[in-house]
């Protein structure tokens, strides 16, 4: 077990137990953005500023990367416990439907600079005076806030040292889950989980592994998920290690794979293919799934009779591990025993810790994306033209 609401199986090596506890060392303690995991941080809202929002149902939220991957993670795990309609727009499209209902439509509009492209473009399109817009950015002269000012948006502050990849359980995830009307308080494990000692260790095991397959020319992470529920989770720790790794001719290449289906495509390159892959198994144990209809169901497969699709998801993923662990390839698996806010704030916690201690191992800035900014240079220039 990781923790109560996580079954954990790590990565086949030599264990040893780590009595070096990283949370006291003083390079840890001045990492600033990790305030934000913490049971007592302190959002630049307060829950009476939400208290007229709740009352709304439609929302449109708006935001690229990190500004939004949460905030999406959040609501597809959990959306059997939230009653709002909840519409993303994560790309640059160029059509964009608006809405005619004016009242009832709340605007969220994210970007840590306020100036990202695409979110000003998409917003563009959306927001209106008569709406109600919610705009979370740094406090600074940017566009979004000069926006804030002309349309009469309401504005809350995104901390300057949160990097939006990290940025979930800060004002970018926690705003929208409340109005979600998930409890907030619920998702800040970072407290509970330094003082787990089981914790800690299997942390520092996993990261330990994943180093040595990184020395041994492993370097793409490949997420075996079956639970579709979970898509958005694993897009967001995609650009999360993506982004914090991918630096100096070094890095984690993240690929997601929706199992079973994988099993028909992929799955036969992933157990004779190039040797080049460490893989993660993720579940859930749902109770609702649909149950075979034995009225129709042939006599050569009386084996499913009365059996659920969740159970035989579960035996898949099961027979599959069996293999991969016969063929000798590297894998950790993932259970989420319940689904809740404290099983995915756990999951947040151990991903982000992880990529920071991995990114102290191969000695790369786990918290700047400097390439990216080219991009975002020259398409300027090229649009001034």
């Amino acid at each position: 077990m990781l923790t109560s609401n996580i079954k954990f199986k790590n990565f086949k090596i030599v264990k040893k137990k780590y009595k070096r506890n990283f949370f006291k060392e003083k390079w840890f303690k001045d990492i600033k953005l990790l305030e934000s995991l913490n049971y007592n941080y302190r959002y630049s809202y307060s829950k009476k500023n939400l208290e007229k929002y709740k009352k709304k149902t439609n929302f449109t939220l708006v935001g690229m990367g990190g500004s939004i991957l949460g905030a999406e993670a959040i609501y597809q795990f959990l959306k059997f416990k939230i009653k709002k309609k909840f519409v993303f727009i994560d790309n640059l499209n160029p059509v964009i439907k608006k809405k005619k209902s004016i009242n009832n439509d709340i605007n969220i509009i994210i970007s840590k600079s306020g100036n990202t492209l695409e979110t000003i473009l998409n917003s563009n399109l959306l927001v209106s005076k008569k709406k109600n817009n919610i705009i979370i950015t740094e406090n600074r002269n940017n566009y979004l806030n000069k926006l804030a000012t002309d349309i009469k948006a309401e504005i809350f502050e995104h901390k300057n040292y949160i990097g939006g990849r990290y940025s979930v359980l800060s004002e970018v995830g926690m705003l929208p889950a409340e109005i979600m009307g998930l409890k907030e308080k619920k998702f800040k494990r970072f407290n509970h989980l330094i003082n787990n000692k089981n914790f800690l260790n299997q942390l520092i095991l996993n990261v330990s592994a994943i180093l040595k397959f990184v020395k041994q020319g492993k370097s793409n992470s490949v997420i075996l998920n079956y639970d579709e529920k979970s898509d958005n989770f694993f897009k967001w720790y995609q650009q999360l290690v993506a982004e914090s790794l991918g630096k100096k001719s070094k890095g984690i290449l993240p690929v997601i794979s929706s199992m079973p289906k994988d099993n028909h495509s992929l799955l036969q390159l992933y157990l004779d293919g190039p040797k080049n892959n460490f893989f993660t198994f993720f579940s859930s144990q749902d109770k609702k799934s649909n149950i075979i209809n034995n009225k129709f169901l042939q006599k050569s497969h009386n084996y499913l009779k009365n059996k659920s699709f969740s159970k035989i998801i579960y035996a898949q993923k099961n027979a599959t591990e069996k293999v991969f662990y016969k063929k000798k390839l590297p894998f950790r698996s993932f259970e989420v025993k319940r689904r809740s806010e404290e099983s995915l704030g756990e999951l947040f916690c151990f991903f982000i810790l992880e990529t920071i201690l991995l990114g102290r191992s191969l000695k790369v800035n786990p918290f700047d994306q400097p390439s990216v900014e080219l991009i975002k240079k020259e398409t300027k220039k090229i649009l001034f033209n």
